[in-house]
């Protein structure tokens, strides 16, 4: 079955987030800065795409949460990796090696 435009965006999203929670426990700020630091301010994930996509990892249970204080002494949510989260990371990693795969195929085909 093919995934719908949204449905990759989406999955593209949660291999970010996930990745970024491997490093360990960030809020959301946190993880919006770590994938435009990381990419070299190509990536930037807005709030109104990141929380959402947060709320459906928590219900998925890849992530978990729980509240506590920012750098700057503000009240902050901050979310984790589960052990089921690990699983999905691994396979969202395994997706995106197989799309950007075929798509590099694509991009190469006809120029030998």
């Amino acid at each position: 079955m093919v995934k719908s435009k949204n449905d990759n965006l989406q999955g593209t999203l949660a291999l970010l987030v996930l990745k970024s929670l491997e490093q360990g426990p960030m809020h959301g700020w946190g993880i919006t800065l770590h994938i435009q630091d990381v990419s070299h301010e190509v990536l930037r994930v807005e709030e109104g795409s990141l929380y959402p996509a947060l709320h459906r990892m928590e219900q998925e249970r890849w992530i978990a949460s729980e509240w506590g204080l920012s750098e700057n002494n503000r009240r902050a949510r901050f979310y984790r990796l589960t052990a089921l989260g690990r699983k999905q990371l691994s396979a969202e990693q395994e997706n995106w090696q197989k799309i950007t795969g075929a798509v590099a195929l694509v991009l190469d085909f006809g120029k030998a």
